[in-house]
């Protein structure tokens, strides 16, 4: 048989050439490919909610603000003038309070563990008898009435130096502001017709009035120097706490100036400074008692020392004094 023969009964349906079929490799990277979809699905989700939280705490903060700005507004427009009072009665309580521990370490470092001499009142015979000797004796009633008369020429000159311009860096206890003539009459009155021993009108504020003593007391310093002492009678610690940041800013004086051993002492209760009056005159100092405006009663034994100085309020100034309480 030959090969036509042969390719004759060769099926015809099949090639004559054998062709070889090879599969691409796969690419292991096709799958996460697969997947890259699906997950760029789930983070626009994720950051769409997280979009929507945003959004939604941003409102609730600009809501918060403005009920914020609205209290604070609320606030403003309610309590202004109370608060500012307040903190104002809390600074004098705080000044007060500091200076009062001060003299409480002063005193109690300086106490004389000795038994205080038994004081004898005198007996209301004695008493009738002392009257009767001044009765007789006039010449000392009128020495006692005119004190400073012998100093008047050098009161008015400090008085009229005082009206001037201020001097502010003055020595301590030397007046650094300026004195109103209506306070210099003031003076002038007390010192030289009621002897340093009386009332007089207040001023109308507890600064001025501390502008006043503060007049008073660079005077009897230049005249009495370290003997004198000044005792100030306030019944709160708030008004104490006034009359310090007064006289220590007329007088440039520093705390260590107010205690029971220095220049000036404060006092709530008037049994205090009159015990203390008593000691000072025993060592043979001189107290100057000065008496807060809204103390509207002086007790009677203040009346006895050689120098006190009471300021009487009027009605409008005990009103303003009940309205801050």
């Amino acid at each position: 048989m030959t090969d036509r023969d042969a390719s004759e009964f060769q099926d015809p349906g099949l090639p004559r050439q054998a062709v070889l079929v090879t599969t691409p490799p796969q690419d292991p990277e096709a799958p996460e490919q697969a997947q890259n979809p699906a997950t760029t699905e789930l983070l626009d989700l994720a950051l769409a909610d997280l979009r929507q939280r945003r959004a939604e705490l941003e409102s609730e903060i600009k809501e918060l603000e403005g009920r914020r700005a609205v209290l604070q507004q609320e606030l403003g427009a309610s309590f202004a003038g109370q608060s500012d009072a307040i903190a104002r009665r809390l600074k004098g309580f705080q000044d007060y309070l500091v200076g009062a521990l001060q003299d409480l370490v002063i005193q109690a470092e300086s106490m004389e563990l000795v038994s205080q001499p038994l004081r004898v009142q005198p007996s209301p015979l004695d008493q009738q008898t002392q009257t009767a000797a001044e009765a007789s004796n006039p010449v000392a009633s009128v020495a006692a009435a005119g004190l400073f008369s012998q100093d008047e020429e050098l009161i008015r000159d400090r008085l009229e130096r005082f009206q001037g311009q201020p001097d502010f860096f003055a020595d301590p206890w030397k007046l650094r502001r300026s004195l109103e003539p209506s306070g210099a009459t003031l003076l002038d009155d007390w010192f030289l017709s009621q002897g340093g021993r009386g009332a007089q009108p207040s001023t109308g504020s507890r600064n001025r009035n501390a502008l006043v003593a503060a007049a008073a007391i660079a005077i009897l310093g230049e005249l009495y120097g370290e003997r004198l002492q000044t005792l100030v009678l306030a019944g709160q610690p708030e008004r104490l706490g006034e009359w310090r940041r007064g006289l220590q800013d007329c007088l440039g004086l520093a705390r260590e100036d107010f205690g029971p051993n220095s220049g000036i002492v404060l006092f709530e209760r008037p049994d205090a400074l009159i015990e203390r009056a008593d000691r000072l005159e025993e060592r043979g100092e001189l107290p100057l008692i000065v008496v807060d405006a809204a103390e509207q009663v002086v007790d009677i034994p203040i009346l006895q020392f050689p120098l006190w100085l009471a300021f009487a309020p009027d009605p409008a100034e005990l009103a303003l004094e009940d309205d801050l309480l």
